[in-house]
């Protein structure tokens, strides 16, 4: 076996899977806190990788952004901010009056609204319709680790998302939001008579979500130097499959579940012959044999009764 390759496969799949991780914790929120499959979830990656565009077009030049960090950080939280207030008109404006309706009525409700941002988009972005280069904001040299090429896209994404990550950890564990949103996921009529504002805490909560997957949608084109206005639609099926795979519902199991639908999918097209043109029909494959095999996912939380 090739160690360069092996090494390069997994620089890949940890990039990948920290990408799918962030899109499919925010699934997980959504189900967990809020009982909804979101799949405007993936427009709100798209639309942040938009809002990243904007945003460099604006800063780059000026004197607020000479600082190459800081303007690295600007666009992160422009991004981030971006994609949880759209979030939250989301949930606010469409889906808390509708809260108590079906499943399915919510699932058809989530669609309609992916479709509404994804052509919005394509008419009101300027040639929002054609694929668009997205700058480079690292020094294009490259490091070489066992014969394996490593960008520092590919280091800033790993570690910026284990960061975030982390952070969500601390959040949900260590303060009083989190055990609200705990409370809340676990009996909301009960945590509404213990006083907490159930409304309060699931728009926050889709906030975050969406923040976390419109970060990853700018780490996206960071990642590729290209963004499209229909790229969210795959991006949203991968993040909601590795959130089955890991355990709807459970925010480690997504995690989890990203980084193993990455690792399947990028060893699978490294070593399969031909592999590269299936990488995403094995990754569904994969997913499949789950909800058949064990539909609880690798948690084994009994989350699929709700859908």
């Amino acid at each position: 076996m090739d160690f360069g390759m092996l090494t390069q496969q997994l620089i890949n799949a940890l990039s990948l899977g920290a990408m799918y991780a962030l899109v499919a914790v925010g699934f997980t929120l959504f189900f967990g806190v809020i009982d909804i499959i979101n799949f405007a979830h993936g427009e709100l990656f798209m639309l942040g990788a938009f809002i990243a565009l904007t945003a460099l077009g604006f800063l780059t030049g000026s004197t607020l952004t000479s600082s190459f960090l800081l303007l690295l950080l600007l666009v992160i939280v422009i991004t981030m901010v971006g994609g949880g207030l759209a979030g939250g008109v989301i949930e606010r404006v469409i889906i808390r009056p509708l809260r108590g309706a079906s499943d399915l009525m919510l699932l058809l409700l989530t669609l309609g609204i992916s479709i509404i941002i994804r052509e919005a988009v394509m008419l009101f972005y300027p040639n929002g319709a054609n694929p668009l280069a997205f700058p480079n904001l690292f020094p294009q040299t490259k490091i070489y680790l066992f014969g394996a090429i490593i960008k520092y896209e590919q280091i800033f994404t790993i570690g910026l998302s284990l960061i975030l990550i982390l952070l969500l950890h601390l959040i949900v564990t260590r303060t009083r939001f989190g055990h609200y949103m705990i409370a809340v996921s676990q009996d909301k009529e009960a945590a509404m008579m213990m006083g907490i504002d159930i409304n309060r805490v699931i728009i926050l909560t889709f906030m975050i979500g969406s923040a976390l997957g419109a970060l990853a949608g700018l780490l996206n084109g960071m990642y590729y130097n290209i963004i499209k206005f229909n790229m969210g639609f795959l991006i949203s099926i991968k993040g909601f499959s590795a959130a089955v795979v890991g355990g709807l519902g459970n925010i480690y199991g997504a995690i989890v579940g990203g980084f193993l639908l990455a690792f399947l999918e990028m060893f699978a097209s490294a070593y399969i012959p031909g592999g590269s043109r299936y990488q995403d029909v094995i990754g569904f494959v994969i997913v499949i044999l789950f909800l058949v095999f064990k539909p609880s996912g690798i948690f084994g939380e009994k989350v699929y009764e709700k859908v």
